[in-house]
């Protein structure tokens, strides 16, 4: 059996001039067609192992944001970021010596991320942005205890070790504002992890493209 389907589009040879008639068999599936010529249609998928690290990553982010003062997996490695940008900054002076183990401590997780995104591999880029995040937890419970002092200090070499953020605000007469800039820098951490945890989810999804001639 077959059945005449109305369509609004003009059909060559159709058996009716005064309205257009398509003819399908009834067990066909019809698919509409505007113009001519090919049609493509974005086809999405999931990679369930990059959207899956995401989710541990943010896991992760949780964790530190709730325990930011406790003792977590990156935290070896940003100390020794920490104390390697002690060392190059050595060279320039008291301040920028002190100030260095916090710009050596952020420099590395963004230096990485600038260097993926160079590349365009973005879900590097958006792993690494997540590092530099993590490591904003660290910096502002260090930064809130410049007044307390009551923080453990680890120092290259054997000497006594100086209290960063206690030197540097004290040398920027900011001393007693350390609880409001370093709530400030945890709330930028928060920020930071939650735009590269988007942007990883955003790039865990492969977009094909079909096209239907």
């Amino acid at each position: 059996m077959r059945k005449s389907i109305q369509w609004g589009m003009k059909v060559k040879n159709a058996p009716h001039f005064g309205t257009w008639w398509f003819i399908i068999p009834d067990n066909q599936h019809f698919r509409p067609s505007c113009g001519t010529g090919s049609r493509t249609n974005a086809m999405q998928k999931i990679n369930y192992f990059k959207a899956g690290f995401i989710v541990l990553l943010a896991l992760y982010g949780i964790l530190c944001a709730v325990d930011a003062g406790g003792a977590h997996f990156l935290d070896g490695v940003n100390l020794i970021a920490h104390e390697a940008g002690h060392l190059l900054f050595s060279y320039f002076g008291e301040f920028i010596q002190v100030l260095g183990g916090t710009v050596g401590q952020l420099f590395v997780p963004i230096a990485f991320t600038v260097y993926f995104f160079m590349r365009r591999e973005l879900y590097s880029s958006s792993v690494t942005l997540f590092w530099t995040g993590q490591n904003c937890f660290g910096i502002s419970v260090y930064i809130k205890d410049a007044q307390a002092m009551a923080l453990p200090l680890y120092s290259v070499g054997g000497d006594d070790p100086i209290h960063d953020w206690n030197y540097i605000l004290g040398r920027l007469g900011l001393l007693r504002g350390d609880q409001v800039i370093g709530n400030a820098v945890f709330v930028l951490g928060i920020i930071v992890i939650i735009i590269s945890v988007l942007w990883g989810f955003s790039l865990s999804v492969d977009r094909d493209e079909a096209a239907d001639t």
